[in-house]
């Protein structure tokens, strides 16, 4: 598989990558399934669960816990996501600066529903560096690890798969970046990043690693 070497498009992941969501995410989960009989610590949550859908995780804990989650979980799940991300999220330290300085173009594809990742993007004051160029999983068939949405992003880019780079924090984002035939860089700066997690990004096929955003341009000056 060849790359370019100076890519074209860099393609950032939302949660864990652009604002510091994870650990709030997975708190409210957690809760919200602790309420269905369903058990599981936050660090068990992010290890198999970060970087997928929501929908791919209820259908994966639905059938391990031989249980039905209620028909508004989700919805429910949601509006308490919403509330303490108005609360509590923030931006990933450094961000603006490192948007400012890269002048590549640039485009937001996460696997969060579309109304989420919006809100997350403007709770932080992110989303005028990307609007509107925002894609969710909720807009392809089948989110990551499946390329769908690094594919649909780079088509509505109009760049080459080879030409785009991604900047992902999660095993399922990474894999899905390799499978469209795209550079992945891992980021681990995130709070939900423990040790040995950057291994898991490098096994999945990510180039580099890094874990202060602000060092994102020299890297990409690198390439």
């Amino acid at each position: 598989m060849s790359f370019s070497k100076s890519p074209e498009l860099l393609i950032f992941d939302c949660d864990g990558v652009l604002v510091d969501s994870e650990l709030i995410a997975t708190r409210v989960h957690i809760e919200a399934l602790a309420k269905c009989g369903y058990i599981i610590s936050a660090e068990e949550y992010n290890d198999r669960f970060i970087g997928m859908t929501d929908q791919q995780s209820y259908s994966v804990i639905e059938s391990e816990g031989g249980l039905r989650l209620p028909e508004d979980h989700h919805e429910r799940v949601m509006a308490e996501v919403a509330n303490r991300y108005a609360r509590d999220l923030r931006a990933t330290s450094g961000v603006r600066q490192t948007l400012e300085a890269i002048n590549l173009r640039k485009c937001v594809a996460s696997n969060s529903d579309a109304a989420k990742l919006c809100f997350a993007l403007k709770v932080t004051d992110l989303h005028d560096f990307f609007w509107p160029h925002v894609f969710s999983a909720s807009q392809v068939a089948r989110g990551k690890p499946a390329p769908d949405l690094f594919l649909f992003a780079a088509q509505n880019m109009n760049t080459p798969a080879g030409s785009c780079l991604v900047i992902e924090d999660s095993v399922a984002g990474t894999q899905a970046a390799v499978a469209a035939g795209m550079m992945v860089i891992g980021f681990v700066g995130g709070s939900h990043c423990l040790a040995g997690h950057g291994d898991k990004l490098m096994e999945a096929g990510a180039t580099k690693l890094f874990s202060r955003m602000t060092a994102l341009p020299q890297i990409l000056a690198a390439l």
